[in-house]
């Protein structure tokens, strides 16, 4: 009799260590999602590991049309003038400056880390459907791209370019448009081709460019 009270009793014991550690690791695993929910992963903003799609049509009617990547006028203290346009890297926008703390507002991608930059050029020259001729240091990483090729609806391109100065940096459109918001290029800044085509038509030859990168406008 005794014996059975003993393996009773051991069993009673290890059910509820049993117990015990069924509950700590229930509630770590409750823990760890909380903390999960608590700190989401912001969409945009990061690398983009993907690679140039020449050839990928993408239409001059694509813009952004929600979210915050999306063209609107924004409130915006400046003191360039108006025309002038500043492209501010880290929070991935250009602005349109139209004076009266106003700007208008559009979503880019920018260089990924090591092809970001700054300073203040001028726009030198415009064009349609540009050719494109990819960089060294792209077709390094890309062996796949052409050497050259033509104006179009398949260009990486995209619609329409504003040179910088006399830079190799260009702001364009994309037949990419899914890598607005992202850090993709070799250093240009890309926008929807809807977009850019809205701003070609406001931006002449000599226009202001300012580059930020780093601190919030």
């Amino acid at each position: 009799m005794l014996k059975d009270i003993n393996e009773t009793l051991r069993r009673s014991t290890l059910r509820a260590a049993f117990a015990v550690l069924a509950g700590l690791s229930l509630s770590t695993a409750v823990a760890g999602a909380a903390l999960a929910q608590s700190a989401p992963r912001i969409p945009g903003k990061e690398t983009l590991d993907i690679g140039d799609e020449p050839g990928r049509v993408s239409t001059e009617e694509v813009v952004i049309t929600d979210g915050p990547y999306a063209r609107q006028m924004v409130f915006f203290r400046s003191n360039e003038k108006p025309g002038t346009l500043v492209v501010h890297t880290s929070e991935r926008f250009v602005y349109l400056v139209q004076g009266n703390n106003r700007a208008l507002r559009y979503g880019i991608g920018v260089g990924r880390e090591g092809f970001q930059w700054s300073g203040l050029v001028n726009v030198s020259r415009k064009a349609e459907w540009p050719d494109w001729r990819p960089p060294p240091e792209m077709i390094a990483r890309q062996p796949y791209l052409p050497r050259f090729m033509a104006g179009g609806p398949g260009n990486p391109m995209g619609s329409r370019a504003l040179y910088l100065g006399s830079t190799v940096f260009r702001i364009h459109g994309t037949n990419q448009p899914e890598t607005i918001g992202h850090a993709i290029s070799s250093g240009c800044f890309r926008l929807a081709n809807g977009d850019i085509i809205d701003l070609y038509e406001r931006v002449p030859v000599g226009t202001k460019v300012i580059i930020r990168h780093g601190a919030t406008i």
